[in-house]
């Protein structure tokens, strides 16, 4: 077990300063504003980069990828809440609370299992109790490969350039 938590503090340093790396460019409408980040999960690492220090609250599975992946934007400076939207109401909750206190709260509409591009009714939910605007989130990546995952997952490569776009949802 320790020797599991100190190499998943490593790895999530290691990915931390990875994500750092990335060169994002972001376009957001003039009117943009706090609220729901929605977003892909293939596209998580460079959301995470786009929004890195802003202090978004986030939903992250309980899984062992989750704890790596919850470690890491802890370091982004994100404030993260673990679950998922179907067997974690309470998480979601959770993020409702920040919304009404202003903040922006990022959850893959897909995610944690799939299937891959197909909205979960935790987002839905949670923009419409919050009646916070909600952005979709969509990327265009330079360098990356792509994993053979459930959500073939992108990896941009480091220092690559990503845009990351915001819409109205």
């Amino acid at each position: 077990m320790l020797k599991e938590n100190l190499k998943t503090r490593i790895l999530s340093r290691v990915l931390s300063f990875w994500i750092e790396s990335l060169r994002i460019e972001l376009k957001a409408p003039l009117h943009f504003k706090p609220g729901v980040l929605a977003l892909w999960h293939k596209d998580l690492m460079a959301c995470a980069a786009a929004f890195k220090h802003k202090k978004v609250h986030v939903l992250v599975s309980q899984s062992r990828d989750g704890e790596l992946f919850s470690r890491c934007v802890s370091l982004l400076g994100y404030k993260v809440a673990r679950g998922s939207d179907s067997k974690g109401a309470l998480s979601v909750r959770h993020l409702l609370r920040s919304l009404a206190k202003g903040s922006s709260v990022g959850m893959a509409m897909d995610g944690p299992k799939g299937p891959p591009l197909v909205p979960k009714a935790g987002v839905l939910w949670l923009a419409k109790k919050s009646e916070a605007p909600t952005w979709k989130l969509s990327v265009e990546y330079g360098r990356f490969i792509r994993i053979k995952s459930w959500d073939r997952m992108i990896i941009p490569l480091p220092f690559s350039k990503i845009k990351v776009f915001v819409d109205e949802f």
